[in-house]
């Protein structure tokens, strides 16, 4: 068996040199953030596809051709997150921030999952800066 040295086709490594830019925009967009009364979340890396059925739309191209989807050992359909909101906007429900002091306002920095033709600017894995802003 060959030994794999090279990531899968759509991914990059963010190598020492190149992590530190990074960490500067990150840390910018964090404060930045916080500073307009934005609180971080963080979500599963994966949701159950029905989740992105509904929020994105099932006849979308992201729901349709691009989501990476496999059935778990129950038997689940389970989706690698193709974008922040729709796991932000759950969280929000599943724990009932609605009902705390309105706008909840949330911010996020994750990575995401699309399978996409592979090319220059357009990668399968991506990071996305999220900010949401609920019952404003």
């Amino acid at each position: 068996m060959e030994l794999i040295t090279k990531a899968p086709r759509g991914t990059q490594d963010i190598l020492p040199g190149e992590s530190e830019h990074w960490q500067a925009i990150e840390k910018v967009l964090r404060e930045e953030a916080a500073l307009h009364g934005f609180h971080e979340v963080r979500t599963p890396v994966f949701e159950h596809t029905e989740l992105f059925q509904r929020s994105v739309g099932d006849t979308t191209d992201v729901v349709q051709k691009e989501m990476y989807t496999f059935q778990d050992k129950g038997n689940r359909s389970i989706t690698l997150r193709p974008e922040g909101t729709a796991g932000a906007a759950r969280a929000l429900l599943e724990h009932g921030l609605y009902a705390a002091a309105l706008p909840q306002k949330f911010w996020y920095e994750t990575s995401c999952y699309r399978y996409e033709k592979a090319q220059k600017g357009r990668l399968r894995e991506f990071h996305q800066f999220g900010i949401e802003m609920y019952g404003s």
